[in-house]
């Protein structure tokens, strides 16, 4: 798929940045019959999924969460964090993306939104994906990323790489979405929002 078929989809599928029903209707409860608790207040929280249609065929752009990090230690993920006081969504996802892997928001053209994740750490994630313009220098945040890396979006996008692994957590077994790439074992809820945009954009 050239960039142009990918941007062209990107925006007739991709909800508008000021949507403004932001409750999860994917999480990590997919797979496992596991409702959202009753009652529980979840915390919001942006990222933004990078894409490369520069270049080279188009890719999105992942980091490596840092070994010593509270929560996600040495997971894959998409630039992106807690949502601060007084600034939206999608102002979450550009200074996170800033801050995380020095990519600054003048290099980056947002083009929508997608379903948020429920994540059973209690955030409701609303991802984004924005174009990264050419001219912009990953500079990863050593406190909180170890590496970063472009992957493939005809790979990510292809329903034949959406695995579904199970491991022991706290006395169970867990069922989640993989899509190891490589040596890049990209899991859990970074691999269910790109199922989910898969569903979005081929479903």
């Amino acid at each position: 798929m050239t960039p142009d078929h990918v941007l062209d989809l990107l925006r007739d599928r991709l909800d508008p940045l000021d949507a403004e029903d932001c409750t999860p209707v994917r999480g990590d409860g997919d797979l496992n019959g596991l409702p959202s608790p009753t009652g529980r207040i979840l915390k919001p929280a942006a990222v933004l999924a990078p894409l490369i249609l520069h270049d080279g065929p188009p890719r999105f752009v992942l980091t490596l969460r840092a070994d010593h990090l509270p929560t996600h230690a040495g997971q894959i993920s998409f630039p992106g964090g807690r949502v601060e006081a007084g600034e939206s969504l999608a102002e979450a996802a550009l200074r996170e993306t800033e801050e995380e892997i020095g990519v600054a928001r003048d290099h980056v053209d947002l083009i929508g939104r997608f379903d948020a994740y429920e994540t059973v750490t209690g955030y409701a994630i609303n991802p984004f994906v924005g174009i990264l313009k050419p001219g912009f220098t990953l500079t990863p945040e050593p406190g909180e990323v170890a590496d970063v890396f472009e992957t493939p979006f005809e790979f990510l996008m292809d329903a034949a790489n959406h695995q579904r692994h199970s491991r022991e957590f706290q006395g169970r077994m867990r069922h989640f979405y993989a899509m190891p790439w490589q040596d890049r074992y990209i899991w859990g809820a970074t691999a269910g929002m790109l199922k989910s945009l898969h569903g979005r954009l081929y479903g």
